[in-house]
């Protein structure tokens, strides 16, 4: 009997270990493994104390944990200072704050990284975060991007689909009236068969999608009140049409595309909050109005710019940015606008290669809309490639200057073998090259046949050369062939010299093959992590 009793008291020592501040636990080293053993089902926040998005974490957070707790449910949401607990954070691959695990069932081995969704390939998860470099988040210098899927419900959705049913089961009318009232956005499946193929399809596309509730139901009853008369689903939303009925093949593949293409709005603001789903979703055409939102013809704008998102739903998304805002004057610089010139429209492509657009009339009509897009689609827009003015002393220093105005005609001269750093004004590792550039520059200042030059890529774009990443070199060898070689020797003066000196060959490559990473802004993925290493921050894709 004593042995038990103190078996007991042992046992809740133990727990007592177990911290908790607003109902999420505490964890470190020294009781992980006891509280998984105690939670089969635990999230587990890996955080930085220093970190602004994981301070902005918090509350949503604790949201969460109060709403499972208030749901009866088993899951259990904890958090580790990462920077604390190093070994922790290191067994688990945490390279960025905050990272989000999930462990089910008290597997330790290989737990679910949270995430919401995916972008697309390698190429355009790149421009994607080409892209969001510009944003005021890179300015940040530490974390990830505190956007959809960090909110409490998005937490709480994810984490009951990891752990229940991918859909809840609507066995009276109110269930369903719960589900489509307490979300923006709810996908009901009308099955009077729950064991039927398109039933079975259904339950696969739920399981695909972390953002959006689904149910189901074979009640007649909500079949009546939602005037369904057979098997199907409808998206119900509060923006738009109010709902979409499914009208295609009941296949995993078709539900899907059909649930991208409707739960957005037609016309959907750019924030912190939207960023994930505009980037997350399968349409990379987007038509950007950047317009002030306090400015006195801001409803007519958007009624025209609504007007013509009806044609092409599905193709291109229609976003607005308040131009107003100072955390969008990045966005605005990235498209080389000042806001003084807002209300304006661009389009741009994610694709393999992320490609700009400007109409050629600036005027917001539905019709000027429908005609830029129209002419887009069909594959009759030119690019359109920004470019600063010429430098009136652009070759009077020992690293010539160039815009995107005389980068060609530079670059391709027969009888130049042409240098170039491709750089971002704001770029860590630009500035830690900019000495040792210009004292290559110095060195053949006086060549016949060599010339250094240097090109702003956040304000200049050329058609030819596609940079992703900062700082990149590149080689544009003498003749008539128009060769470009890459650069992937050592950044010192040394090796540029040796690289010159060998005509391009000692530390080069050919342009477009695939090499080690460089020293700069690494746009990689990992585990859905896009992590730029030279700024040191994420962005959770």
């Amino acid at each position: 009997m004593f042995k038990f009793v103190l078996l007991c008291t042992l046992a809740v020592a133990s727990r007592a270990d177990i911290g908790e501040e607003d109902g999420v636990l505490v964890l470190k080293k020294s009781n992980f493994e006891e509280a998984l053993k105690a939670h089969p089902n635990i999230l587990v926040e890996f955080y930085a104390p220093w970190c602004g998005h994981c301070k902005a974490l918090v509350p949503e957070y604790a949201k969460a944990a109060s709403m499972l707790k208030a749901d009866g449910s088993e899951i259990r949401l904890a958090k580790v200072d990462a920077t604390e607990e190093a070994d922790l954070a290191q067994e688990y691959g945490v390279r960025g704050y905050p990272t989000i695990k999930f462990f089910k069932g008290g597997d330790k081995e290989s737990p679910k990284e949270y995430s919401v969704f995916s972008v697309g390939s390698n190429k355009s998860r790149r421009n994607v975060a080409t892209f969001f470099v510009s944003l005021p988040v890179a300015r940040l210098n530490c974390c990830s991007l505190p956007a959809a899927g960090r909110q409490a419900d998005d937490i709480v959705n994810w984490l009951k689909k990891r752990t229940g049913p991918a859909a809840t089961t609507l066995g009276e009318v109110a269930q369903a009236e719960s589900m489509i009232a307490e979300n923006e956005v709810a996908v009901i499946g009308f099955f009077k068969d729950a064991e039927s193929e398109g039933a079975t399809a259904f339950l696969k596309a739920a399981e695909a999608v972390d953002d959006v509730p689904f149910g189901i139901t074979s009640n007649e009853a909500v079949f009546s009140k939602f005037e369904v008369s057979k098997d199907g689903v409808v998206l119900f939303k509060k923006f738009d049409e109010g709902r979409n009925t499914f009208d295609g093949e009941l296949s995993k593949t078709d539900l899907l595309a059909f649930i991208k293409a409707n739960q957005l709005p037609l016309v959907i603001e750019f924030t912190e909050q939207t960023a994930p789903k505009i980037f997350g979703g399968e349409i990379k055409s987007h038509i950007l109005m950047f317009v002030p939102k306090a400015a006195d013809d801001f409803n007519d704008k958007m009624a025209e710019f609504k007007k013509a998102s009806e044609g092409f739903k599905g193709k291109i998304l229609f976003i607005f940015i308040d131009s107003e805002v100072d955390d969008n004057q990045r966005i605005l610089e990235f498209f080389g606008l000042k806001k003084e010139e807002c209300p304006a429209i661009r389009l741009i492509t994610l694709e393999e290669e992320m490609t700009k657009y400007r109409p050629e009339s600036e005027a917001i009509t539905a019709d000027n809309i429908i005609a830029f897009c129209t002419l887009f689609t069909e594959g009759k827009l030119k690019p359109h490639l920004m470019s600063q003015d010429i430098p009136e002393d652009w070759d009077k220093n020992p690293v010539r200057v160039l815009v995107g105005k005389n980068f060609e005609e530079v670059v391709f001269d027969p009888k130049k073998n042409v240098f170039v750093e491709f750089y971002a004004p704001w770029c860590g590792h630009c500035k830690q090259l900019d000495p040792i550039w210009t004292k290559l520059g110095e060195k053949y200042q006086d060549s016949a046949d060599i010339v250094v030059a240097k090109m702003d890529s956040t304000a200049n774009e050329i058609e030819t050369v596609k940079v992703h990443s900062f700082p990149t070199l590149k080689f544009f060898p003498a003749g008539d062939e128009h060769k470009v070689v890459d650069y992937n020797g050592e950044r010192t003066l040394e090796g540029f010299t040796k690289f010159l000196e060998s005509g391009g060959k000692d530390g080069g490559a050919p342009a477009g093959e695939e090499g080690e990473e460089d020293e700069g802004i690494d746009v990689s993925t990992h585990l859905g992590l896009v992590c730029f290493k030279a700024q040191s921050f994420y962005l959770p894709f």
